[in-house]
């Protein structure tokens, strides 16, 4: 039986939906980035991952990832999870992804 949205989740709007293949020459795999925000324009829901199925086969090729599913800010690298306990905004989250693909990016 489907999973009911609940009414809260149903009227988030997904505002970013973008998918990047990285060249095979700059490390190759692919960088995803969601996200989706209330009716007043709030970043509520975000995902954002680096996907390598070269460097990494466990959690769907995920290399480096945020999001804040499961109701808490965390971290993948390498199939390991870490909350991120000193979120502050989806923006900073943003740049933290991007200082830490930069070492898997040649």
């Amino acid at each position: 039986m489907p999973k009911k949205k609940s009414q809260a989740a149903a009227s988030f709007t997904r505002i970013i939906d973008e998918r990047y293949a990285i060249p095979k020459r700059k490390g190759g795999g692919s960088v995803k980035i969601e996200a989706w925000a209330d009716t007043a324009g709030n970043i509520v829901k975000y995902n954002i991952a680096y996907i390598n199925h070269a460097l990494f086969m466990g959690d769907n090729g995920r290399v480096i990832g945020y999001d804040n599913a499961h109701d808490y800010h965390h971290r993948h690298h390498f199939g390991d999870i870490f909350p991120v306990e000193d979120f502050t905004t989806y923006e900073e989250i943003v740049e933290r992804f991007e200082r830490d693909i930069a070492e898997y990016l040649t």
